[in-house]
Parts: C-alpha cells; structure tokens; sequence
C-alpha cells in the first residue's frame, strides 16, 4: 500500500454538489481530513466534457480528483486526458461490481436517473410508470427534464413503448433517434424548467414549479429524508448508472490524490455514503455493510430494477457530440 498522504497536503476535488457532495463530505473528505490533516479543496462541476478536456489540453489542470460519469471515463482514457487506475492499490478490479471498475475511473456508486412527484399533489394517487410522464392529458402540469440527451432519450423511447432491455438497439438507428425526439415533440411545451445542476429538480418540486421531475434519486431521497417533503420516486424506466472518481492528466497533487481515492475505497469508507444519500456501493465487500433499512431505497433494491436499464457509457461515448447537437438544435425550435 501506498504511504500515508502528508499533512499540509491539499488536493481539489470536484462534484456535482448539492445533496450528493453533502454525502461526499459526511462519508469522504471530512473523515479523510480528519485522520490525516489533508486539506481538501472542493469545486463543482456540470459534466462539460469541453471544460476538463480543455483544462488538460491547455496544461491549466487545477483540478486533482474528479467525479465522472462513465461516459467522460471511455473518452478521457481513449483521448489520453484522464489517468489510468492502478487497480492494485484498490483491491483489484474483481473488488468491484461488474461494469464500476473502469480503466480510467473507479466508481463509488450506482445511482438512478428516475422521475419524481410531490405526492401531497396527488390525493387520487399519482403516476405509476414513464409513460405518465409524458402523458399531459392524465396528468396535466409543467415538467422539469434535464438538458441533456442522455436518459431524456431512452425515457422518451420507453414511454413511447420500447422495453428498457432493447432501449439503445432503438436508439442506435436514425429511426430510432427520430422516434425518440417525436415523443419529446409531445411534451415539450410543458418542460418548464431544463435542468443542468442535480440540486435543481427537488428544488423545484419544494417550489412548485412544477408537477412533475427527472431527477437523480439521492436527491430526491434526501428531501425525503432529511427535509421532510412528501416526494415519491417513480422507479419505472429508470437508468442505472455510475459515479467514478478519475483524475486529469497533469493534476498538481496526484500522490495526494491517489490516496485519497484509495481510502475511499476501503469497504466501511465506502458503505458510509448510503447513510448520507440512496447511492449503491460498488464495492461488493461494501454492500454487505449497508444498513438493511436503507437498502429498499437503493436503485439496485430488486423492486426498483423491475423495468430498468443500465446506461450505456459505450453509446454515449459514440454517440454523444452528435445527439447533444441535435438535442441542442431541437431546443431552440
């Protein structure tokens, strides 16, 4: 194992925010911190892949740990703008769950692109399956979704009645695209809100700005739980997918950084974070460390992945710059 980080250490790490970087502090950096006097910097981002290639690209690397969507993990390794994992001081990729020990990012949780409601809203019972997110008619009252292609798509093919199992064989064809943006043509003029920041849908459901959400489903737990609201998570169609940490080529404390990462990756270091938010572990020794009470909220519960897909960081990884540009242009229609 690697020797312990030094204090008067700093690295920068850089979340998402909101409730999901609360957890991360509760779980992660506080304790780090704690017991070995490094000092840890936080920043926030919104997953612009521009933004951290960029930051390589023009040696203006200030960030040391990043936290990843797969996607950003397949580019940054095949575009040579993230570093390689060294799995050895991790326990060895066979410690993970299939799929969250990536070449170039190591995931912390399996979390899931679902929809929310306010159930206070609803006292006849309220949407049961994603095809009621689309549906204006039965459930008539503005939406949020997230502004982005990525599961807005595969939730558009699914409520138009593609099974989650054959969602991207769909979505891989020019019909299926078109498909998918016919059933966004049906709903548009009730998106109030495109939301690009995580802390947004539980926000504007508090507010009630709108009726309905996507959402990430910590977020949405952690109003729930910690703030008391009334929300109920549609768990129908949704999107299974991973968080990683991955570090930039060329970051300022990459020693600091890989101990970090290793101790967040220790099974009772990892198992914390479902205390603080409904994120699975990745770690299969960390699993069995989660409270049995918290476990039903979890995206891996086995009711909640009944009609579920796990998203594809290969076709995103293909597929993304093209999509975003159509999604982009079919915005400003």
């Amino acid at each position: 194992m690697s020797a312990p980080a030094l204090a008067g250490d700093t690295i920068t790490v850089t979340s998402w925010g909101g409730a999901y970087t609360k957890s991360q502090e509760k779980a992660f950096f506080g304790p780090y911190s704690k017991e070995t006097g490094v000092k840890i910097l936080q920043d926030e981002w919104d997953g612009s892949t521009a933004k951290l290639k960029g930051m390589v690209e023009t040696g203006q690397v200030t960030w040391d740990v990043v936290d990843v969507e797969p996607g950003h993990a397949l580019q940054g390794c095949d575009e040579g703008w993230l570093e390689e994992i060294d799995y050895s001081e991790l326990g060895g990729k066979e410690a993970f769950i299939d799929g969250a020990a990536m070449d170039c990012a190591a995931a912390t949780i399996v979390f899931g692109t679902i929809y929310a409601y306010d159930a206070s809203k609803f006292p006849n019972g309220g949407p049961t399956t994603m095809a009621d997110l689309f549906d204006t008619k039965k459930f008539p009252g503005p939406r949020a979704l997230r502004k982005a292609p990525k599961t807005t798509l595969e939730f558009a093919l699914i409520a138009d009645g593609v099974a989650p199992a054959k969602v991207y064989d769909v979505l891989g064809s020019p019909e299926g695209v078109d498909r998918a943006f016919k059933k966004l043509d049906t709903i548009k003029k009730d998106v109030k809100v495109w939301w690009t920041a995580g802390a947004q849908p539980p926000q504007l459901l508090a507010d009630g700005e709108v009726l309905m959400t996507t959402a990430w489903n910590g977020r949405i737990y952690d109003a729930v739980k910690n703030s008391g609201k009334t929300f109920k998570i549609v768990w129908d169609g949704q999107g299974m997918d991973f968080n990683l940490w991955a570090e930039p080529k060329g970051s300022p404390h990459k020693e600091a950084a890989d101990k970090f990462i290793a101790y967040t990756m220790t099974p009772d270091v990892m198992a914390r974070q479902s205390q603080y938010i409904s994120y699975g572990p990745t770690l299969k020794a960390a699993i069995a460390k989660v409270p049995a009470d918290i476990l039903p909220d979890l995206p891996t519960a086995p009711e909640n992945t009944k009609n579920a897909f796990v998203v594809s960081a290969e076709f995103w990884a293909d597929h993304d710059e093209e999509l975003t540009e159509r999604f982009n242009k079919w915005l400003a229609q």
